[in-house]
């Protein structure tokens, strides 16, 4: 129970974090953080809780994480369902927080309240392949730097860094594609306070993400030098 609660109140901080940038601090008039800023954001709200519950949960804060953990050999299977539950509450509560947050003030428009999205509801207008391919490679990627900087061969202390960092990264690369998911959680929090056709594209952000953490795990088994 301890991890599950570690996993909601994680998973609540980075969607809150994260996408709270997104919709409260990104397009704000002249002192805006623009797409740099939101990634950074992503990036320093994994960091943060990397430190704070990691040794609680492992800190996964995502579907796709657990499930990539899960391929690799590094996570119990009984446990995966929980997880992925506690993770998906903690988004609906962290995007719940922030929708009355955002909402406090008159004639406020929230947009896509920072839900992810391909064609017309992408950023810059990508298709829905140039989407799906995005999700599978940037979630692929983010489980490999996961699975390595965590292995017990890895230099201690650094994985959270590392995981962050690469977050950032993948957000700079991808924001104008999808707005970034690698994260079913993520996605459907907002899409639920988002509804319409981000609510009808949510499929694409659980699939692709777990394709490439699944990706992940077996390239993971193949290219560690060691066992655990």
């Amino acid at each position: 129970m301890k991890k599950l609660i570690a996993e909601f109140i994680g998973t609540l901080w980075l969607v809150l974090g994260g996408c709270g940038s997104a919709v409260l601090a990104a397009g704000f008039p002249d002192l805006g953080i623009g797409f740099v800023g939101v990634s950074i954001a992503f990036g320093l709200t994994v960091v943060t809780m990397a430190y704070a519950i990691g040794h609680i949960s492992g800190c996964h804060l995502n579907p796709a994480v657990s499930v990539g953990l899960w391929v690799g050999g590094r996570f119990d299977s009984k446990e995966l369902i929980p997880y992925i539950v506690s993770q998906v509450l903690g988004a609906l509560v962290g995007a719940g927080i922030l929708y009355v947050i955002a909402t406090g003030k008159s004639g406020v428009d929230l947009g896509g309240f920072a839900s992810n999205g391909f064609g017309e509801a992408s950023p810059g207008g990508y298709s829905m392949t140039a989407a799906f391919v995005t999700e599978v490679v940037m979630t692929f990627f983010f489980l490999i730097v996961i699975l390595g900087a965590t292995h017990s061969k890895a230099p201690a202390g650094f994985a959270g860094l590392a995981i962050g960092l690469a977050l950032v990264l993948i957000h700079l690369i991808s924001i104008p594609v999808t707005n970034t998911s690698v994260n079913p959680a993520r996605s459907t929090s907002q899409a639920i306070f988002a509804g319409g056709i981000y609510l009808q594209q949510v499929w694409l952000f659980w699939i692709a993400p777990i394709i490439g953490a699944v990706l992940a795990g077996i390239a993971y088994k193949i290219l560690s030098p060691e066992k655990e």
